[in-house]
């Protein structure tokens, strides 16, 4: 993980990857899958919607269904007071 990602991940941006179901431009009764992954924040995906324009502006197979995921990396813990001692021996 390069130092891009942490600083995307401390700014609230998570891991989203999305599937793409797609029509073959020469055989419209077959489908096929794209992944794509992005830090991307939620609940807008910026980057998945600007992608999703990429497709239908510049891409031949029209676009059948997205499926997506999102998982921040980083987020606040939860914190309990634990009294206890283990001993080593």
């Amino acid at each position: 993980m390069g130092a891009g990602e942490t600083e995307l991940m401390l700014k609230g941006y998570g891991l989203t990857t999305a599937e793409f179901f797609y029509r073959m431009p020469d055989f419209r009764h077959v489908l096929n899958s794209y992944v794509w992954q992005d830090y991307d924040l939620a609940p807008d995906h910026p980057r998945l919607f600007r992608f999703i324009e990429f497709w239908q502006d510049s891409i031949e197979g029209p676009l059948h269904s997205v499926r997506f995921t999102h998982r921040r990396l980083l987020s606040s813990g939860n914190w309990e007071n634990i009294v206890g001692e283990f001993t080593l021996h």
